[in-house]
């Protein structure tokens, strides 16, 4: 048994709370109205989304009659109030029985507390639920299941439709209720293209998928399908145990961003150094090295396709000197220079082992050097902030770094 539990609109939540007002009683948006109308609301307020006013949309999207408060984003104090959150599970469950999906969603195995709080599931919901909300005004919303992907389907779609704000669902249960639930993509782990990409197929609902020919699906899919096939019948092997022992046979850190406006070939560089110097930070603060790097483009209003390209390293560096010469020179000679950049993305596969090529051109004493210069720069940053030391070019005009270090995940920090 499992249980998912849900902030409801917690960005908008936090908001309202601290204002001291009722986030089903007000109109209230999230977002950074310095960027423009065209700004994304990161969050509604339940009571404005009654009115039609979707948690993604656009602040110019947001009707004139109505009339709603704008909260500008503070990501700093969302994560202290998810932290704070999370302290008030660990009164209830062991932290190895609890898995966070994000900042404010979490699964938690129910199965070692079923005697221990009276064994009734539901019980054991509302008493969390009510204790969140106690503590922080916040309301939450939870789904029950017998495994973790109906847990989830539990939570996303048969929650909504209670009073209690609990769902639950079994497999026998999923396949009554949900089997001819539509649109596809109101299913976690199914998107919008996958949904597609399935109706192309003639299927329009999860009853279509569990019927449909597996050899077809695998075919279309490859190894996806199985998952797919599994999720139609309700079926979820993984267990929270699974995934908390799971290690990736790969690893790789990545940085991307949406530009504000179109930049040029040379300003859109100087944002590409600044991130590989960022990127290049991380990886010497985690003491890791890299042996390929990626690049990615993409260009205004998509005129032409992105551009997408990869290089595998001689030696395994963690050097900006070494980085920031491979990548500018994949963006040199791959960029068209015609086109203005507007989103810009960089990827770093990582490895803890140093492999090193020795030939008469590289100096080992000067990339110590360098190693040992960057370690000394994390050293400030970490103590002092991140814009307590930058580099000169930073300081020129096209550059974004400043500013962005004062974000938390491309927001607002403060």
């Amino acid at each position: 048994m499992y249980l998912c539990i849900d902030l409801k609109s917690f960005y908008a939540s936090c908001e309202c709370v601290a204002r001291g007002l009722d986030p089903f009683k007000v109109n209230l948006v999230v977002a950074d109205e310095s960027r423009g109308k065209g700004t994304i609301c990161l969050a509604a307020s339940p009571h404005i989304k009654e009115l039609g006013v979707g948690s993604r949309c656009r602040l110019f999207e947001i009707p004139d009659d109505i009339d709603y408060i704008i909260a500008k984003p503070r990501m700093r104090f969302y994560m202290e109030v998810s932290s704070y959150i999370y302290n008030i599970y660990l009164d209830f469950f062991s932290d190895e029985d609890i898995h966070v999906y994000s900042i404010d969603e979490v699964f938690i195995n129910l199965n070692p507390y079923l005697y221990l709080y009276g064994d009734n599931s539901r019980r054991i919901a509302k008493m969390v639920m009510d204790k969140i909300y106690e503590k922080t005004g916040i309301t939450a919303t939870a789904g029950i299941g017998t495994n973790l992907y109906l847990a989830k389907i539990a939570l996303d779609i048969i929650s909504k439709h209670n009073d209690s704000h609990i769902g639950y669902l079994n497999e026998e249960l999923f396949k009554k209720y949900l089997w001819h639930y539509k649109p596809l993509d109101k299913f976690w782990s199914i998107g919008r293209g996958i949904s597609t990409h399935l109706n192309r197929l003639g299927i329009f609902d999860m009853y279509d998928l569990a019927h449909y020919d597996e050899a077809t699906l695998f075919s279309e899919f490859g190894i996806n399908a199985r998952l797919l096939i599994d999720h139609s019948w309700g079926i979820e092997t993984t267990t929270i145990s699974d995934i908390k022992k799971y290690v990736p046979k790969s690893r790789s850190i990545s940085s991307s961003q949406i530009l504000f406006h179109d930049y040029t070939y040379s300003k859109a560089r100087i944002v590409l150094t600044e991130m590989i110097d960022d990127l290049v930070m991380e990886l010497i603060t985690k003491r890791y090295f890299s042996d390929c790097l990626s690049l990615y483009i993409g260009y205004s209003k998509d005129k032409i396709k992105g551009l997408n390209v990869s290089k595998k390293l001689d030696n395994s560096t963690c050097g900006f000197d070494d980085i920031s010469k491979c990548i500018l020179d994949l963006y040199d000679h791959n960029i068209n220079k015609d086109y203005p950049v507007r989103r810009i993305g960089i990827s770093f596969h990582i490895t803890n082992n140093i492999n090193k090529q020795l030939d008469l051109f590289n100096d080992i004493d000067d990339n110590e050097k360098e190693y040992s210069l960057l370690r000394n720069v994390s050293k400030i940053k970490n103590k002092y902030g991140k814009n307590s030391i930058l580099r000169g070019i930073s300081y020129t005009e096209g550059a974004n770094q400043l500013n962005r270090n004062k974000f938390v995940g491309g927001h607002n920090a403060e």
